[in-house]
């Protein structure tokens, strides 16, 4: 590559978060290294890539053109490290995976005992989180890949790939709870009632109708507060099914329920082992062995 890998890195990280101080902590380096790091990449390309001039820096018109041809060069930088791992060999000893229970995969069991039989003597953690959680537990290297319901975007040293399946989700109450004699509530009738909500650990929050609130950072959480009739709860169809006990009405208001995506994601910066990379190539729908 003719240009300092770190230098674009680091360029793609401050665009991404304003700053050059922020990008610095993310990358674990000093501030100064971060700001000569870009300085370098924009006397080699000869041009000004952000403006300084305001508080924070802001990507300039040749900034942000020449944004898009940096994130192609990572990318494809990546492709080429992911593809180096799988034909290397050196399998990692342990792979650490965390699931949204919004992604229930097709043939879980035959997964299982395929991995088993390929990799008898890796050791398996199997963790669960939503959101913000699991993207937080990729970039502190806690994890190695994970399952998310789709975001709206994902920070620059994320990886993702959209999976083959897609759930269904529903808004459930307890049947014994006044809300399960509506049908189809209007907006009105669900704001007058507690509603429980997704709130991770990082502090990302499911969407709200308005109202009074509980809250937990896992859908069996809430799924448990909804069987007790504390209020209403967006949950996944699969989960209900299997954890529920018979105990909840699915309400169906306009629009619901309703089918959502998950992505697979894993981090660019310590990406998953040829055991982590055969996983995902299942989950994606690679049906050999």
């Amino acid at each position: 590559m003719h240009y300092s890998p770190e230098a674009l890195h680091a360029f793609v990280e401050a665009a991404a978060l304003g700053s050059f101080s922020a990008a610095a902590r993310k990358l674990r380096k000093s501030q100064s290294t971060v700001s000569t790091a870009i300085a370098n990449l924009e006397a080699d390309l000869a041009l000004t890539l952000f403006d300084r001039s305001a508080r924070q820096p802001v990507l300039t018109a040749a900034g942000r053109k020449v944004l898009g041809h940096v994130q192609a060069i990572l990318a494809a930088s990546e492709r080429l490290d992911a593809l180096s791992i799988q034909l290397a060999g050196e399998v990692e000893p342990r792979l650490s995976m965390v699931f949204s229970d919004t992604y229930q995969p097709k043939h879980h069991d035959r997964l299982m005992q395929l991995f088993e039989q390929r990799y008898p003597e890796i050791e398996l953690e199997w963790m669960i989180a939503e959101e913000g959680d699991v993207i937080d537990l990729l970039q502190s290297g806690r994890a190695h890949l994970g399952m998310v319901e789709v975001q709206k975007s994902y920070p620059p040293d994320i990886a993702f790939s959209r999976l083959p399946e897609q759930t269904g989700m529903g808004l459930f109450v307890a049947h014994q709870h006044p809300l399960a004699q509506v049908a189809a509530p209007t907006p009105e009738q669900l704001s007058s009632i507690r509603q429980l909500i997704l709130n991770t650990y990082t502090g990302a929050e499911a969407a709200r109708q308005g109202g009074l609130v509980w809250s937990a950072p896992s859908y069996l959480l809430l799924l448990e507060m909804a069987e007790q009739g504390f209020g209403w709860a967006v949950l996944p169809h699969w989960l209900v099914q299997q954890y529920g006990h018979g105990k909840l009405t699915q309400l169906r208001p306009r629009g619901w329920p309703k089918l959502i995506s998950v992505d697979a994601v894993w981090s660019k910066l310590t990406p998953p082992g040829p055991a982590g990379f055969w996983m995902l190539d299942r989950l994606l729908g690679d049906t050999q062995p």
